[in-house]
């Protein structure tokens, strides 16, 4: 099962069964919170079914979503690199299954193999990298240009057309920072101008996004 985790690249058949002896399988339903901001960090996940996403909000309930992860991520590691609590939380975007591994187990395999400790070294600056990228466009993008650079990011290709995943418009406002009124001024803009049309909570990409809003 460990074969697709990014974690653990590089790793032969044995190592992964020596790894995987020491994981617990986990099943979450959707909507499920999996790790609360400011609790004790005791666990790495790893991530073989469903979407997660990683987010912070505050007493109010207003939330900022830090990137969504699928089959193959990890999550809840740097917490157990120190003695701090959870930064963020995450939670099942729909239903998922992990593999969890205890502080202690995590903290072994890196010991006993260096090659995890190398990808996590990857993983980490491939993370910083995004999370500069995204600073910058807080600071010098609009609402607009946040949402059409999210939406052309998370499209796909679906017989011949490009779709994004299901999304509330209150989960795309989560993604970009921005309000639910907001967002459905800007989409409604888009359909009126034949840009995007409605699938249920999907979105399709009729024509290239216009650069201004």
């Amino acid at each position: 099962m460990l074969e697709e985790v990014e974690l653990f690249e590089g790793l032969d058949p044995e190592e992964l069964e020596a790894i995987e002896r020491h994981a617990i399988e986990r099943h979450y339903r959707k909507a499920t919170v999996v790790i609360e901001r400011g609790d004790e960090a005791n666990t790495l996940y790893l991530l073989l079914a469903g979407k997660v996403k990683v987010y912070v909000s505050d007493r109010e309930g207003k939330e900022v979503v830090l990137r969504e992860l699928g089959p193959g991520a990890h999550f809840g590691e740097l917490a157990l690199l120190g003695e701090q609590p959870r930064t963020a939380s995450v939670a099942t975007v729909e239903d998922s299954r992990c593999l969890a591994l205890t502080k202690r187990s995590f903290i072994q395999c890196l010991g006993d193999h260096p090659k995890i400790a190398f990808n996590l070294i990857q993983d980490l600056s491939r993370r910083l990298r995004a999370l500069t990228e995204s600073v910058e466009d807080f600071a010098l993008s609009d609402v607009y240009r946040r949402l059409a650079k999210l939406l052309v990011e998370v499209a796909t290709e679906e017989e011949g057309r490009l779709i994004t995943p299901p999304y509330t418009q209150q989960a795309l406002a989560a993604r970009v920072g921005a309000s639910r009124e907001m967002i459905s001024r800007i989409l409604g803009d888009l359909k009126e101008g034949g840009y995007v049309a409605s699938e249920g909570r999907r979105l399709v990409l009729m024509k290239p996004l216009p650069a201004r809003h």
